[in-house]
């Protein structure tokens, strides 16, 4: 029943909202993604002595009609997913803290709604009900993004909508047609690794296809990637947080647990294709990072590199790759979020996040400069910080299956250094000039929050078997599944 609890629980206080008055929306919000990240950790904690405990597991009916079941289960792989959801829900509804919110009560309630989606999407163990809750993760983001989004946000949220969109008919396309070759009539998993194995190589690649449309448009993958630019700057800064720290690794867990085991002959004679394009994510995302101008479009680009390196970790699919794509995913999602928000101090505070405008930070703000440099070092993965115990591991699985491709996903590290220390070194050394003299010291909740924001990115690159540990056993079992039929079919 905790894993229920789990997804139900932002519901509750989303409910609870309703009869509180404005004031009290974010508080409130705050109260129940605290409590949700406590039942989360607790979960954590009891499944790495006993993963095999009934109160990680809620299954029961749900559309008899169709074989589908209302079925939630923590496992190795997505309790990573599940860690990082509940750790950065309170920072995220914390970083509200002295920022204008109108209407406080829906765009609290919408945050809530969405955490509990994402919840689900990572915990679903049926098809139909993963569908279910992917959609239901895109509508409170979409409404978030095109009520509190900035200039010209119906028209950038509309060409989000529609991406997403065309990517989940696809999806569902790829469902209903594994699904119509189960005689079982079953939407679970394990129904649909023993279905989709048993298809012909041309049929599984085609529902690669499906699968992989929906999925690279979320993470996203180059060319499936012109919306993210766009959403990212214009969304308010705890839409992009969601958007980059959670909603991005749906579609990057989905090809470990959705896509991959699901049809493995359609991954093995399209590997070459999608990992070329992931690798092009991270040079093209890169190389965008370096001319851009503005911190926040700056992050955009470079969370599109990051990912394509994540992307080509799991189209690796070894040990390494998968493993580093899973810690990545964790690494990424704290660190990025981390520098959303420094990116929207400096623009409270300065009016604007063109580095050329800025210099100086530093001279006026000592203890933010620190912070914001420990976060820095980790999205550059730096040894002993969290971003560097995931790329290292990404690149040694991609190195084994190709060494141009490591070599090319390599230049997300050298690149994405270049970038990020050029636009630390733009806004906070140098001299202060009349605009960020004003800059003054950072408030005790901003200083809070990145301070936690640097505790995780520390206490992740010291110790990384916190999380690997409990990911490999699972991961080794999939890899195993995905190989004995590639081999079998060659044989």
């Amino acid at each position: 029943m905790l894993v229920l609890l789990l997804v139900i629980l932002p519901v509750l206080f989303v409910f609870s909202t309703l009869f509180l008055n404005e004031k009290q929306a974010k508080n409130n919000a705050l109260l129940g993604t605290v409590v949700t990240l406590g039942v989360g950790l607790y979960i954590f904690s009891q499944f790495k002595s006993n993963p095999a405990s009934a109160d990680f597991i809620f299954h029961t009916d749900w559309v008899q009609a169709l074989g589908a079941d209302f079925f939630l289960k923590v496992d190795g792989i997505n309790i990573i997913l599940v860690l990082l959801t509940v750790l950065l829900l309170p920072f995220i509804i914390q970083s509200t803290e002295g920022r204008t919110i109108k209407n406080p009560k829906a765009y609290f309630s919408l945050i809530l709604l969405m955490q509990s989606a994402l919840l689900g999407v990572f915990l679903a163990k049926d098809a139909l009900l993963f569908y279910v809750f992917w959609e239901l993760a895109l509508l409170p983001i979409y409404l978030i993004a095109l009520i509190w989004g900035g200039a010209g946000r119906q028209k950038i949220t509309f060409k989000f909508f529609v991406y997403t969109l065309f990517g989940s008919l696809f999806m569902l396309l790829a469902i209903i047609f594994v699904w119509m070759h189960n005689p079982d009539r079953s939407f679970s998993m394990n129904a649909f690794y023993q279905v989709g194995a048993q298809l012909t190589a041309k049929e599984q690649l085609l529902v690669f296809i499906a699968f992989y449309l929906a999925f690279a448009i979320k993470i996203p993958i180059f060319p499936l990637h012109t919306w993210q630019p766009d959403t990212y700057v214009n969304a308010p800064t705890q839409g992009t947080m969601l958007l980059s720290g959670i909603m991005l690794k749906m579609g990057a867990f989905a090809l470990i647990v959705w896509l991959i085991p699901v049809v493995p002959l359609g991954w093995q004679l399209a590997s070459k294709y999608v990992i070329t394009l992931s690798v092009i994510s991270v040079v093209y995302g890169s190389l965008m990072a370096l001319t851009q101008k503005d911190f926040k479009r700056m992050l955009a680009y470079s969370s599109l590199g990051h990912v394509g390196l994540i992307a080509a970790g799991i189209f690796s699919w070894n040990l390494q790759g998968v493993q580093g794509a899973l810690y990545q995913m964790l690494s990424h999602g704290i660190n990025v979020v981390a520098l959303f928000y420094v990116c929207d101090i400096i623009f409270s505070k300065m009016k604007t996040d063109t580095m050329h405008q800025l210099g100086g930070i530093r001279n006026v703000s000592r203890e933010f400069s620190v912070l914001f440099l420990i976060v820095l070092l980790g999205s550059i993965a730096m040894p002993l910080t969290n971003g560097f115990v995931g790329e290292f591991l990404l690149l040694h699985g991609i190195f084994q299956y190709n060494m141009m491709a490591a070599l090319f996903g390599g230049l997300t590290v050298i690149l994405g250094a270049v970038y990020m220390l050029r636009a630390y070194q733009a806004m906070m050394h140098g001299e202060s000039n009349s605009l960020t003299q004003t800059f003054g010291e950072i408030s005790k909740d901003e200083k809070m929050i990145l301070a936690g924001f640097a505790v995780l990115v520390i206490f992740f690159g010291l110790f990384p078997n916190t999380i690997l540990d409990v990911s490999e056993q699972p991961v080794k079992q999939l890899i195993d599944h995905v190989h004995s039929v590639t081999a079998n079919s060659v044989q």
